[in-house]
This record gives structure tokens, sequence and C-alpha cells, in this order.
């Protein structure tokens, strides 16, 4: 059975690993391979070897950075296939699915390939009498990327190219559960020219995280995952004095009005709810139906879920394949029965399409269900959708806005007024107006609000290039000789002859 190692010093390597971690497919249940588990010894080794390498990294010309991003790019593009089969091998997403994650990281590539304009300063001259003042970015040094199961290779994407881009050594922890997709993205960057140690990943678990999370050389940490992991990482990260991004869980809601295209949000709620068997952080988990639409809307959406094809992600009639893992997969089991168990209509019970054979279930419609029932209050994270039934808009936008998850939101109307309040006053970082999924494009930033965000800075574009780089402003004068005195008065911008 394969051994799934580690990239380290530009090659791959088993290190001081001897402990192992399961790696399945979930389509079979069965095993393909073990997964190397870092050391404390293999965490130094990698953290040593990207600080050598961020030293000469970041005096690299921005030329010489953007070559090597196109390179890469263009490297990427040629090997879609092969990402998108590793990643159904061992995540279990449908292999358009697969494809279309990568489409999405390679926008970000796209952006950092700009490199050379996002990292201009400013400068002012005669700031002063013969006083120049100007700014610039430069990097923070060795950066580490903790990355979640359910893309293996967007989110990866989303952080290491604005970093590496910014002159950083990027370290990435991927997942234990789909740990190979980052070994071909190490490759293709050693193909494209990245010098050895830039680019790094340490496969592993909790010691591996701990040990990025308190080692002195890593100066910063970027984080996709649970909320109480995020909260762990943050405060964890903080306290080692790093800087911390990390996004934590949702609950992402899709207000419906009655006056919206029923056809259209019958077919948005289904595709944003249950692509990818709901295991995205920005998939619809909540549809807030307002007033009379809400029997149509059950009804047009339970119309639509038996067509729905589930198989596994390698056939190509497929739609949505099986969980990840069958512990997941168990547990969004036990969240249906409790939802049942606390009030809610079980409309159409994906329960009855749990296999012993991988790890799928069916999808789930919940109707009826109260803002106290677990199956709202709680992220779920598979092919659950519920429906809360609201009378008003006011009331819809106070149980979005009372969510201590605030990722993404979505609403679905025909009305301009409607659309512009909503997204002037709902209290969610990402909008959505007819639109079920809002993930930014590259060029701007993804991130929640509230429970979903620790840190300050969101993923990707703009404060993608902020969290990455420092800024640095300097003062500058080159006086005549001769002309200077001695002056204890406090400085100030005041012209002196």
């Amino acid at each position: 059975m394969e051994q799934i190692p580690h990239w380290i010093d530009g090659r791959r390597t088993a290190g001081e690993s001897t402990q192992t971690s399961p790696v399945y497919n979930p389509a079979t249940g069965e095993q393909t391979g073990g997964l190397l588990l870092a050391t404390p010894a293999d965490v130094d080794a990698a953290v040593t070897s990207a600080s050598a390498a961020a030293a000469t990294w970041r005096a690299s010309s921005l030329a010489a950075r953007t070559s090597v991003l196109f390179a890469f790019r263009e490297l990427v593009h040629q090997h879609t296939d092969d990402f998108a089969a590793l990643i159904t091998a061992e995540h279990g997403k449908v292999l358009s699915d697969a494809a279309g994650e990568l489409a999405r990281g390679l926008e970000n590539v796209d952006f950092a390939c700009g490199v050379s304009n996002l990292l201009k300063g400013d400068f002012s001259e005669q700031a002063s009498t013969g006083v120049d003042v100007y700014s610039i970015r430069q990097p923070v040094g060795v950066v580490a990327g903790i990355t979640p199961f359910n893309f293996p290779m967007m989110v990866p994407l989303w952080m290491c190219a604005n970093a590496i881009a910014c002159g950083n050594a990027f370290i990435l922890k991927p997942s234990e559960k789909d740990p190979s997709a980052s070994l071909l993205l190490a490759q293709l960057w050693k193909e494209a020219g990245l010098p050895d140690g830039v680019f790094t990943v340490l496969q592993g678990d909790k010691v591996a995280v701990d040990g990025l999370l308190t080692d002195p050389r890593v100066d910063a940490i970027s984080f996709v995952g649970s909320t109480p992991i995020a909260q762990y990482i943050y405060e964890t990260g903080t306290k080692a004095g790093k800087r911390v991004q990390a996004l934590g869980g949702a609950k992402n809601h899709m207000m419906v009005l009655p006056d919206a295209d029923l056809d259209v949000a019958a077919d948005a709620a289904v595709s944003a709810a249950y692509g990818s068997a709901g295991e995205r952080c920005m998939a619809i988990s909540v549809v807030v139906a307002v007033g009379s639409v809400a029997d149509p809307l059950v009804e047009a959406i339970g119309r639509r879920l038996p067509d729905l094809k589930i198989g596994p992600g390698n056939e190509s009639t497929s739609e949505m394949g099986p969980l990840v893992s069958a512990a997941h997969r168990d547990k969004v089991v036990d969240y249906i029965d409790r939802g049942e168990k606390d009030g809610a209509t079980v409309v159409v019970d994906g329960r009855e399409g749990r296999t012993d054979e991988g790890f799928f279930l069916g999808v789930t419609l919940l109707d009826n269900v109260q803002p106290d029932n677990i199956a709202y209050t709680d992220e779920i994270f598979g092919p659950v959708l519920a429906v809360v039934r609201v009378d008003t808009f006011d009331e819809g936008m106070a149980l979005i806005n009372s969510h201590k998850f605030a990722n993404g939101t979505a609403i679905f109307t025909r009305d301009g007024g409607a659309a512009r309040r909503f997204q002037f006053e709902v209290e969610v970082g990402m909008v959505g107006v007819n639109v079920p999924i809002p993930v930014p494009v590259g060029y701007y930033s993804f991130g929640g609000w509230k429970a979903s965000l620790f840190g300050d800075t969101h993923m990707y574009g703009p404060e993608g290039i902020n969290f990455y780089t420092r800024r640095k402003v300097v003062t500058s004068r080159w006086p005549d000789p001769g002309s200077s005195s001695v002056d204890l008065g406090f400085p100030t911008n005041a012209d002196k002859k």
C-alpha cells in the first residue's frame, strides 16, 4: 500500500515519520494509502528548509517571481485531469466538481501573477524641504497554510499563490483525508522554477499543527476549517506572536421572497445545498422561506431531488458523490435523527441512501425547522437542507443576523429595493443577490464575520496581499555637505531654509 510522504527541501521524503493515518477511497470504502504523520523532527526540518529559502527568495526580483508564477499557472492548467482524478479518488466529489475547484483556485494564481503591480508602494516627494517619504511592502518570512479536506486544491491556492508572489516561503499542512494532490502541486512548483524550500508540504495531524503554531521561525498562519479549530489556531498562534487568519464554520442562509422566480430559486437551492454532497463552507444549508412562497418552494425543491444522480465521483453520470469518510457520514445521519426528533418534518430522507459499500448518503430536505433545532443551529456539512418559515422580510433578516455564523448568505427576489436593503442590513461577510454561492472572484477577498472568522483579514485578493506583507515607511534626505546642524527640537515637516 502506498505511503504518502512529505515534500521538504524540493523532494519527497519520509523524514522521521513512522506512524501513518489511513487514506480511503470514499466511493468504495477501501483504504488506498497510508499518510506519514510528521514528527517534531519533521516539523523542524520543514521549517529549517523554509527559513533558509525565505532569506533568498525575498531578494528575488519581481520579474523572476512573475516568471515562476506564469509557468506554474500553465503547468496546473495542463494537469487539470490529473488533479481532478486525485481529488475524486480521496475526497469523493465528482470529477467536474473537482475540475471546477481547480479553476476557482487558479483565479487566485491569475491575481498573483500581477504581483509587480500589487506590491507598488507610495511616494511623496518634498514632504519637507529635501525630504522624501515612501512606503514599501516586504514579505513576512515563513508562512504556513493549514487547509481542510473539502477543497484540497482550491484552498491551498488561495494561500500559496499570494504568499509566494509576495516573497515568502510557504509550508502547506493539508488535510489527512485527501493529501495526494498537495504533492503534485509541489512537483509543479518545482518544475516552474521555484527554488527548493520555498514551497513545502508537511503531512500530519495535531503534532504538525502545534509545531507550526509554536515554532518562532514561522511568522504567519492561514487556516480554513471548523470554528472550534479556527479559534484554537487563532488563540495559539497569536499567543506565540504570529500573524493569524483563521476561517471557521458556516450556516449559510438563502432568503426567498414571495416575488422570486420559483424555478430559479428551487434550482439554486438544490444546486447550492447538495453540490459536493454539501461539504462546502459556502453551501446553502438553510432556506428562509418568506410568507406564501414556503409551500410551493418546498414542493418545487422536493420534486427535483429524486432526479439527482448519486454515485462514484469518477462516473460521468454522477452528480453527487459520497461523503469523505464513514465517520462523517454517520455524524450527518445523527444530525438528521436529532433534527427530526426536535420537530422537523422530513420531506425527503437521505438516510435511505446510506450504504455499507462506500460512504454514500442520500439528500435530505427538512421542513418546519425551528431556530432552536440542532439541524439549524449547527453546521452539518453534509447533503441536508433545512427550511425555516417566516412571515416577513424583517423576521427573516432578524433570524439571519442572530445566528453565530456569518460566512455567506443570499436573497432571491425581483424587488431591487428589497435586495438593496438586504445587502445593506445583513450582518454577513459575503452576500449574493440571486446568486446562491457568492464566493468572490480572485481579485476580491473571501471571508465571513462573527464566529466564521478569527482575525481581521480575509483570504486571497487584496487582503491576502496585505496579510503576506509588512509595510515599511522610509523617510529619506540627502543633504549637501556642510549644510546640517545640531537641532534638539522635535522634528516636524515645517520648511526650513
